[in-house]
Parts: structure tokens; C-alpha cells; sequence
């Protein structure tokens, strides 16, 4: 099976979740432990925790 690109695992997510679908938290994180989502001109925080949780703050 081929290795997905981080860009295109990115566009993947994008994808999924425009149609209501599943996206995995790997393909938001992209190795991170945390990102940036701007929702509603708001910067909100998801952070992969060590205890293997995410947390979502505003």
C-alpha cells in the first residue's frame, strides 16, 4: 500500500469532512500534537494529549 502524502491526506480530511464523513485525527494533526482551527473568525486549539486524548479550547 503506497505512503498518502501529508498535503494530500490534509485535502483528504478537507474532503471527508465537507461530505459529513469521518476524518481521522492523524490527518488533522499531521504529526503534531496540536493545530490551529479558525472557525466563525474564533482560533480554536486541538491538542493530542499524552494520555491519548483530544481537547478542544477556545
Amino acid at each position: 500500500m503506497a505512503a498518502v502524502a501529508p498535503a494530500a491526506a490534509a485535502a483528504s480530511a478537507v474532503v471527508a469532512a465537507a461530505q459529513g464523513g469521518l476524518v481521522e485525527s492523524a490527518a488533522l494533526l499531521r504529526g503534531a500534537r496540536e493545530v490551529l482551527i479558525r472557525h466563525g473568525g474564533e482560533v480554536y486549539r486541538l491538542r493530542h494529549t499524552r494520555n491519548d486524548k483530544l481537547i478542544l479550547t477556545k
